[in-house]
């Protein structure tokens, strides 16, 4: 551009270098490029500098060339930011319904149960307990269906609602799932400015740029970043080398580098040109850096004059007819190919689920496994303690001086003063006979107060007889083959 105004006016000039690569500001100007201005040590700035408002007050802007964007590059994650696995397809909020929503169903429809069956005095409906509307919500979860069999309209209204739900839940997790394995858009952890001040990300951008300044300036809304300055976790280096702040601050230290988008460009392209070589074959390690897409600062640049220039009026005219040609743009993506080098979503590469992927379905397993041995555990416990509370009541039962073992008395394990119960044929028919409640119906070794019940238990014929230690009750079969083997297992 400078040789475009040289040959259109026929002058020469010198250059003159700041003592620090700086654009400086009233705060900041020994060795910057506005205290050349200032001082009239320089006649232009031929440089992209962003419009400070500050700096107005030292030196002219020209006409604006283009409207810079500071973007971000930082290590490409492993992961999208949406997350991977079986947690991706619903968010945090959706998640978070589900679990309230099967925690409480089952009490909702038991207590809707209740309520109809105290308002309709129904007696043929069937009243589910609390445990069972409970497993039927699990189990529509599981798509292992479910033995209630409810009778009343709402009731099934009420029960086909739930499938119908967790039909619907489970199908758009499924297509969810499949999507964000194979076709998910990547997404950066770190997006904007306000991402970097709400997760205190550090990060590096060159000293006495724009971003320094909009930090520093209470008046610009990057001020809100200036907490991290005093954490010292924004660096402002001195150090020009792109690709050596890449390497060592972003690459080593996990930084976000901020730095205007055609020297990001650039940078991202000859780095990729670099992999490239080395290893051809690998596409995903050509582009271990990714950038993010909304600018992280946004500002007008041009080039600067001393505030007593008279030379505004004869560069601003042109300087307006190279913008509007489209020339400034064009110098700008100079040597940079048509195509976006390194997207953030790398579509061309195959899609392999990794360990991370399957993390939760290795959580899922491990906390199946922690819970059946958690619940094991437990039922060890209760079963310790019932047998403690049973030997205590036997003893009781028995009196001080009579020691029985703890262990529940049955038919099956008969000892030696045990005798068997009575033939099915004598308790038939003293059923029939209305003697089933004589007290000498069984003995008195089988049975001590003379309770016994027939009862129709899955279909069949019991006789519920109570123990011989008056604890518990033993079923002797009716059914003539049953009850025959029964009898033959204490006379053979």
């Amino acid at each position: 551009m400078l040789e475009f105004l040289m040959e259109k006016f026929k002058f020469n000039y010198t250059l003159v270098m700041p003592e620090h690569n700086i654009v400086g500001s009233s705060d900041d100007m020994d060795g910057s490029i506005i205290e050349l201005l200032a001082n009239e040590k320089a006649d232009i700035a031929v440089a992209f500098l962003p419009i400070l408002a500050d700096a107005r007050q030292h030196i002219l802007y020209s006409t604006g060339l283009d409207e810079g964007e500071w973007m971000m590059i930082m290590i490409r994650p492993l992961e999208s930011a949406s997350g991977s696995g079986l947690l991706a397809p619903f968010d945090r909020d959706v998640w978070i319904l589900i679990l309230v929503s099967l925690l409480a169903v089952g009490p909702i429809i038991y207590g809707l149960l209740v309520i109809r069956y105290y308002l309709t005095k129904d007696s043929e409906q069937v009243r589910y307990t609390l445990p069972h509307c409970i497993w039927f919500v699990y189990g529509a979860l599981m798509k292992q269906g479910s033995t209630l069999s409810p009778t009343g309209d709402s009731t099934r209204i009420l029960f086909a609602s739930w499938w119908i739900f967790i039909t619907i839940l489970t199908s758009f997790y499924t297509a969810n799932l499949t999507a964000f394995l194979t076709l998910s858009k990547f997404t950066l952890p770190i997006n904007n400015a306000e991402d970097v001040r709400r997760k205190s990300s550090p990060f590096v951008t060159i000293r006495g740029n724009a971003i320094e300044y909009a930090i520093k300036n209470s008046d610009e809304a990057l001020n809100s970043l200036s907490f991290l300055v005093d954490k010292h976790l924004v660096e402002f280096t001195t150090n020009l080398n792109d690709s050596d702040i890449l390497m060592t601050t972003v690459a080593k230290k996990n930084y976000v580098y901020v730095r205007d988008r055609p020297a990001i460009e650039h940078l991202v392209y000859n780095d990729y040109l670099v992999r490239r070589k080395v290893n051809p074959i690998n596409e995903r390690s050509h582009c271990p850096f990714a950038t993010a897409t909304t600018p992280f600062l946004k500002r007008v640049r041009a080039f600067a004059y001393p505030n007593s220039t008279r030379w505004n009026a004869l560069f601003d005219p042109q300087l307006l007819n190279m913008v509007e040609g489209g020339l400034i743009k064009f110098k700008l993506l100079e040597n940079l190919p048509k195509a976006e080098i390194c997207p953030q979503n790398l579509g061309g590469t195959e899609r392999q689920l990794k360990n991370r992927d399957l993390v939760m379905t290795y959580l899922v397993m491990l906390t199946g496994f922690c819970t059946s041995i958690a619940v094991f555990f437990s039922e060890m416990f209760a079963r310790i303690m019932n047998e403690r509370k049973l030997a205590k009541e036997l003893k009781e039962l028995n009196g001080p001086g009579l020691k029985l073992p703890p262990e529940k008395i049955t038919y099956l394990s008969k000892g030696v003063s045990d005798s068997p119960p009575p033939p099915y044929a004598e308790i038939f028919s003293r059923h029939t006979s209305g003697m089933i409640g004589a007290k000498g119906m069984f003995g008195s070794q089988i049975v001590t107060d003379g309770d016994a019940a027939r009862q129709m238990i899955n279909g069949r014929d019991y006789m519920v007889v109570k123990e011989k230690n008056g604890i518990g009750s033993q079923l002797i079969p009716m059914r003539a083959p049953s009850a025959a083997i029964f009898q033959y297992t204490y006379t053979n």
